[in-house]
């Protein structure tokens, strides 16, 4: 990561570093400047440079159009990288279609129909979406205190403290959930993060008679409002993403992954261990009414 803001050197060592940085850089483009995600400005420099270079790799000068037709900032949605993805788009037998101009109609014994034209298919693959982030834990049963299940108490976006735990569900631990890292980090380095976490809390927890674990209200609420904070100061909610829910109809539009940084959360998650693991209420004996 280049620790300046784009605008502070000029367009010539600018683009020099965008050159290296498309090279190897893969999703860590993004990283190319510190203020990409902060300033729209900024953002636009690299904006400008991948069109430029997607002008040059395709073609088709109506293709390319497609390609570098957006309407959200550069990294507040997950961009193409892989390897010779434009490249792609140059093969004979390649087409793209923009649904936007002309919607699916129906699937078809030969294929897939749009507004304007059928197109004959051997086979189809379905990237339909996910319910990111709460939809694993929102379709079961969780019963919290007093029988409140977690989907209702997230009806109106997820609260968590840490993205580990929430108030009201005792002894639930998530990993990678809403409020950690987790999908704007290596998911892998961020579940291995929690696990091990989670795992030092319970042998703290046995080794103190703790039977009980329930992240503090306060906490939690301090917790979602940091975030939220977190996320308004970046061009994230710029963009209709499933970060913020936006592929599910009728989910709240709230930005639900923690985006100041792995650092900066483990930092936090450390200082929580440190002073006790403060902002969770431990019990040695199980609270009366649940």
């Amino acid at each position: 990561m280049n620790r300046v803001p784009a605008l502070s050197i000029s367009e010539e060592e600018r683009r020099a570093h965008y050159e290296e940085a498309w090279k190897s850089a893969g999703f860590g483009f993004i990283l190319s400047f510190n203020d990409l995600l902060l300033s729209n400005d900024a953002n636009q420099t690299a904006v400008k440079f991948i069109n430029d270079k997607v002008r040059e790799i395709v073609k088709d000068p109506e293709v390319a159009a497609l390609l570098t037709a957006t309407d959200y900032p550069f990294g507040a949605k997950r961009p193409s990288i892989d390897s010779h993805y434009h490249e792609a788009f140059n093969k004979k037998h390649v087409t793209l279609v923009d649904i936007r101009s002309a919607p699916i109609e129906c699937i078809t014994r030969a294929g897939i129909k749009t507004t304007e034209k059928e197109y004959e298919l051997d086979a189809i693959v379905f990237a339909t979406g996910y319910d990111a982030m709460t939809g694993a834990l929102s379709r079961i049963d969780i019963i919290g205190k007093d029988g409140v299940l977690l989907s209702e108490k997230w009806a109106g976006g997820p609260r968590t403290y840490l993205g580990i735990s929430s108030h009201g569900f005792p002894n639930l631990f998530i990993v990678a959930g809403p409020g950690s890292p987790s999908v704007l980090s290596n998911v892998m380095v961020s579940i291995e993060q929690h696990v091990e976490w989670i795992s030092d809390l319970l042998v703290y927890a046995r080794d103190e008679g703790i039977v009980e674990i329930e992240a503090a209200l306060d906490k939690e609420n301090d917790w979602v409002e940091h975030v939220n904070e977190l996320a308004a100061g970046t061009l994230y909610p710029d963009a209709n993403s499933w970060y913020l829910g936006a592929d599910v109809p009728g989910k709240p539009r709230v930005f639900m992954p923690y985006p100041g940084g792995l650092r900066a959360y483990r930092r936090k998650c450390n200082e929580v261990v440190a002073s006790g693991y403060e902002g969770f209420e431990l019990r040695s004996t199980i609270a009366v009414g649940q």
